[in-house]
Parts: C-alpha cells; structure tokens; sequence
C-alpha cells in the first residue's frame, strides 16, 4: 500500500459546487429521462474526472488526473509529515485563530498518522481569508479500503 496526497485552495463558492464533486451514478438515466437529468449525468461523466475540485468521497481523488498528485509515499508517516508540512504553511492563512491554535494542530496530525497507518483516507479542509478554502487530502492506494475497485492514480502498486 502507498499514500497519494492532494491539494486544492480556491473560492469558496466554487468549491461549493456539489455537482461537479459527485462522481456520475454508475448507471446512466433511463431514456425517458428528463433532459435536465440527462444534462446532468453527462455534466458528471465528463466534468468529475476532469475537475480539479475536491470529490465529496476522499477516495475518488484517485480518478482525478494523475497531475493532481502531490507526491507520494510508500510510509503512512512521511504521508502524515507532507499533510504537516501543509497546515504549517496555510496555517497564518486560517480565517479561525482556533484552527492555528498548535495543540490542535499537533492532535489533528497525530490523528491522521494513526488513520494513514491503519490504512484509511485523511481529508481536512480550512476557511482561509478572503473567503477561501483549503482542502489537503492524504489516500491510500492499491487498494483503497473504501473504495477499492478504484484504479491507482500513476498506474502501480
């Protein structure tokens, strides 16, 4: 098992939009579907695995293109230092003092260490100033525990 990390920031408005963080239903509408049902199952065919918005399950970052891939480690603690790395450099950038607060932080990652090396997904997100968003996710791959007919991102174990 390896861990694939990803990282997005941008408004929040945009990553308000749940439709395009949805995968399509495995099954399209039935032909008599209404065309607003039709548009909208395209929209997801085709925009989902192309977008670079955070899926709303932390586990189809792996159908996301491969150059969303941050890195990539083979040791569930390196995952959880490159996550650390990340909220230390957002940090000053919290809209909350809360979330800046280094006794979370530390509890935050020591949580997330302990999920990657059960083999689970870590998902945060943070308002930034502005409004913004920041959303880091570390998955695991090959497989997936939630998800694991989902194919590994850069084509390995």
């Amino acid at each position: 098992m390896h861990h694939h990390a990803y990282l997005w920031t941008g408004p929040k408005p945009r990553f308000d939009e749940e439709a395009l963080r949805r995968p399509p239903h495995p099954e399209p509408p039935p032909p008599t579907s209404g065309p607003e049902l039709m548009q909208r199952y395209r929209l997801a065919t085709v925009e989902f695995p192309a977008s670079d918005l955070p899926p709303l399950e932390t586990a189809y970052w792996l159908v996301k293109p491969r150059t969303l891939v941050k890195g990539t480690w083979q040791e569930p603690s390196a995952a959880a230092g490159w996550l650390g790395e990340r909220l230390s450099e957002y940090a000053p950038r919290f809209a909350a003092d809360a979330y800046r607060d280094r006794g979370r932080l530390t509890a935050l990652l020591t949580s997330a260490a302990e999920r990657l090396a059960s083999g689970g997904d870590v998902s945060l997100g943070f308002y930034l100033e502005r409004p913004a968003f920041l959303s880091v996710a570390v998955v695991s791959c090959a497989p997936n525990r939630a998800r694991p007919a989902l194919p590994c991102p850069l084509g390995g174990p």
